[in-house]
């Protein structure tokens, strides 16, 4: 392994990625395909699905449908988590206290 120098550090190793195949002729099509469905309207934007994919995991669940009903948001959530650890630490001193 050698003595450690910190006046000659070696230089990382570079990643250097070469595709196996590459087809340019599939890649101008693939292009050509996408340009064509964007001129026709016929690719669906992020927008399209936004609203679709936005309440589904929610709903998709029990306990968050629930938990969404009550009106409990990501903030109360936390809220109640710092509130929980707070005390835990707080018992956990008064244990550490009364061992003492």
């Amino acid at each position: 392994m050698g003595i450690m120098s910190f006046y000659h550090m070696p230089k990382p190793r570079q990643f250097d990625r070469k595709p196996i195949y590459w087809d340019p002729h599939k890649e101008k099509l693939g292009k050509r395909i996408q340009t064509l469905k964007q001129e026709m309207r016929m690719d669906s934007s992020i927008e399209d699905y936004q609203s679709q994919i936005k309440g589904s995991f929610v709903e998709g669940t029990t306990h968050l449908k629930r938990s969404h009903e009550r009106g409990v948001d990501n903030r109360t959530r936390k809220y109640k988590n710092v509130q929980l650890v707070l005390i835990l630490v707080l018992l956990f001193g008064i244990l550490w206290f009364l061992m003492q």
